[in-house]
């Protein structure tokens, strides 16, 4: 029998896939993509030719492909078992073109385990070029969108920012939210409560269902409720059903690691992966809450075992997503009878957390018992106090999932028209709060909400606009900076179209559409791309915008004493004076001295007509021109090269020596 040559991404789950299809069979991880876009934008996309793509092998990718093409030729039959997501058959197609295979085998299944990879080998089918296509068109149209947006605002802003087609949807949603911060204005009210004693001395407090906002109203409750005596005016207990939630899936996995556990959605999907290719859960990027007819099987016998009769119950969820895609299973785990799995301390509570939810989610209904009591001054006169309580009467699936339990408030059993004892009046004064930042987790519910992006491009979302230092992470709380604030304003105010919830969300219904075979990618591309390239040609006409108005009167140049105006540096805000570059002057956006350049009492070299200044940069001090941006001479310090004695292989003239830059040494000619 020919060897069968099997083709995934990643070394781990090579090793998983290899040790359940032993002999006559080779694994191989192909790492991920193998062909990319080229990273200059020269050419990588042939727009009148239908956007056709102009892909190149990946650096450092050159190795991989010869082994895989050299054990192609070998092989009886290729079969490429990549991931089942669009993202899974790019690159399943990428490996074909790239190697020429002329008819692989593609297959795909939703969990590693022996029975669920040999069910897949028995059904192989040709790559889903529909699917391809719809990843391909994402990737074109995220390239072509990036670099015109970033272009300009190179242009009209600042070198080195960027935009993205998603990417500024979301960093628009915090920037409003932070601007309905800063717009906010707190009110003052009071919360007044009382202590007191039911006959049989047991404790309550007991709050006044009204917030004052005028201190006369709140003083007049408080003497009135000081001086009265108590009484309960009436019980309420209703009985309730708490229902479990469904299985998770990639958008509230996420939420639910990002909650419970602290991690980022990039870290629990890190994690998820290296589960997944452990063969422990079954996919992770996933929008369906379906659970197999097996998995529920599987969740009746363990919660018989683990919880005892009667406490079972099958459930089907209806999934919220208009275009449920990818896997059609929930995210699980592959066998439900091992409750804690994974190496390390992080993977086995991202396991459990998936195993509590699943065994949870076919669970009978928790009941509880919900109490209000009521009680106010005899002869009445000021608003109701009440107070609240709640206790499980049976736990149901809150046995399997514990941490969604809360605490039970009992209060004590009291009947209307008991008398009650005063024991401490209390009556504090605060103030509203604004609406609070999004953490993670808030901004992957309100990005899966308003339909930007999708479920597999959440983590990447949030981790390109932090790194860009757009925002920063104030605790669990994402803040944009001012360079995430101006960026934000400068696309909403020339270009809110493209960057509104409605047109993202239906871009992305356009990609569903193509990878459901009912849209066609050069069509759907041409018909976005052409009005938008369009309006970004139009914008090329507005001034560069060099200052982000004046400066507050009340401030003024530390050296000239002339006006100032705000700028944008790359440390975000600060105010310059108006006369720059002819004064050096400029403070910080709170008013304070920020230390200006010194002047080295040598002439630029290049223009002849500037003085050298020592500026502080992002990566330390440097020398150059002060005549800056007009002349761009930067001064070499000789002293931080340390010679190799080696010869430039480029030039064959200089020789390398060693610098400090952005990443560290490194050696140049």
């Amino acid at each position: 029998m020919s060897n069968t040559l099997v083709i995934v991404e990643s070394p781990a789950k090579a090793r998983t896939i290899e040790k359940y299809l032993g002999g006559g069979y080779t694994v191989k991880a192909s790492v991920g993509h193998i062909r990319d876009l080229p990273k200059s934008n020269k050419n990588a996309v042939d727009i009148e030719n239908g956007f056709a793509p102009h892909y190149e092998i990946a650096k450092g990718k050159e190795r991989v492909v010869a082994e895989l093409g050299a054990l192609a030729k070998k092989a009886g039959d290729v079969i490429l078992a990549t991931d089942l997501d669009r993202e899974g058959e790019a690159i399943a197609w990428h490996i074909a073109e790239t190697i020429g295979l002329k008819h692989p085998k593609r297959i795909v299944f939703h969990e590693i385990t022996k029975e669920a990879i040999r069910e897949a080998i028995a059904h192989p089918r040709a790559i889903d070029q529909n699917l391809r296509y719809a990843q391909e068109a994402r990737r074109v149209l995220d390239r072509l969108v990036g670099y015109d947006l970033s272009g300009l605002i190179w242009k009209k802003l600042r070198y080195g920012l960027s935009a993205g087609r998603v990417q500024s949807p979301a960093l628009r949603i915090l920037v409003e939210r932070e601007r309905e911060i800063r717009a906010f204005v707190p009110e003052e009210f009071f919360v007044l409560t009382a202590d007191v004693l039911t006959k049989k001395k047991e404790g309550m407090r007991l709050v006044c269902t009204e917030e004052p906002r005028e201190r006369a109203v709140a003083e007049k409750i408080f003497t009135a409720g000081k001086g009265g005596e108590w009484e309960v005016r009436s019980v309420e207990e209703n009985e309730a059903k708490r229902s479990p939630r469904p299985p998770f899936i990639t958008s509230t996995i996420q939420q639910a690691a990002s909650s419970r556990l602290g991690f980022s959605p990039r870290r629990t999907m890190g994690i998820a992966q290296r589960l997944y290719e452990a063969g422990l859960i079954t996919y992770m990027r996933t929008d369906s809450t379906n659970l197999s007819d097996s998995a529920r099987q599987q969740a009746a016998t363990v919660i018989k075992k683990l919880f005892g009769e009667g406490l079972a119950l099958s459930r089907e969820f209806k999934g919220k997503s208009k275009n449920a895609q990818e896997a059609h299973e929930a995210i699980r785990p592959t066998d439900l009878s091992r409750q804690s799995a994974g190496v390390g301390a992080e993977q086995r509570k991202l396991y459990e957390l998936i195993w509590n939810r699943t065994v949870a989610s076919q669970m009978a209904d928790a009941k509880v018992l919900r109490t209000k009591v009521v009680a106010n001054i005899r002869n009445g006169g000021i608003p109701d106090f009440a107070a609240n309580g709640s206790r499980t009467l049976m736990p149901g699936w809150l046995l399997a999932d514990s941490a969604a339990r809360g605490e039970d408030v009992e209060l004590p059993k009291v009947s209307a028209g008991d008398p009650l004892t005063l024991v401490l009046m209390h009556s504090e004064e605060k103030s509203t709060e604004p609406p609070p930042r999004y953490t993670e987790a808030g901004l992957v519910k309100e990005l899966e909400k308003r339909g930007i992006g999708r479920p597999s491009t959440y983590a990447s979302i949030i981790e390109t606009i932090i790194k860009r230092e757009y925002v920063v992470k104030e605790g669990r709380a994402l803040k944009p900076t001012d360079t995430g604030d101006v960026v934000s304003s400068f696309l909403e105010k020339h270009f809110a179209h493209y960057i509104g919830d409605a047109f993202t969300a239906e871009v992305e219904d356009k990609l569903d559409d193509i990878a459901n075979g009912t849209e066609k990618y050069a069509d759907t591309l041409r018909k976005f791309y052409t009005p938008f390239r369009k309006d970004v040609k139009s914008k090329e006409k507005i001034e560069k915008i060099s200052n982000l108005g004046d400066a507050d009167a009340s401030f003024k140049c530390p050296i000239c004493g002339g006006s100032m105006i705000i700028k944008l540096g790359r440390s975000g805000k600060f105010l310059s004076c108006k006369r720059f570059p002819d004064c050096q002057g400029a403070l910080t956006i709170e008013g304070k001295v920020m230390e200006g350049p010194k002047e080295t009492g040598e002439m630029c070299p290049e223009c002849k007509e500037g003085k050298l200044i020592e500026r502080d940069g992002k990566y330390g001090k440097f020398v150059a021109c002060g005549r800056y941006p007009k002349c761009r001479y930067i001064k070499r310090d000789e002293s931080q090269t340390v010679s190799s004695g080696v010869t430039c292989p480029t030039c064959k003239k200089g020789e390398l020596v060693e610098r400090r830059g952005r990443f560290g040494p490194f050696w140049s000619c």
